[in-house]
């Protein structure tokens, strides 16, 4: 899997903002995706040092429209935590 295949998008919530602050920063991943391809990658495409990756999976909701029922999709995020001499993300500033 490539680099780019790994991070989908960066996640960018109020709760993901305040994790900044320490070096956090937020992207979903594919669900294939381990800790180590996504450190990987996101030392290839921002240039900086990746100090810990934590992973959480969750599950797709059900819903309903009318009669047809289903499910979301599944997705997995990624909190990614940079080394204290690496420089920010440019992509979270805004």
């Amino acid at each position: 899997m490539e680099a780019r295949d790994v991070i989908k998008r960066p996640v960018i919530t109020e709760r993901s903002a305040d994790i900044m602050a320490d070096k956090k920063y937020t992207f979903e991943v594919d669900v294939r995706a381990n800790k180590t391809q996504v450190k990987d990658a996101v030392e290839e495409i921002f240039g900086v040092k990746v100090e810990k990756v934590n992973i959480m999976n969750y599950k797709g909701k059900f819903k309903r429209m009318g009669r047809y029922t289903g499910y979301t999709n599944k997705r997995r995020k990624a909190i990614v935590k940079l080394t204290a001499d690496s420089k920010e993300i440019e992509i979270f500033e805004a």
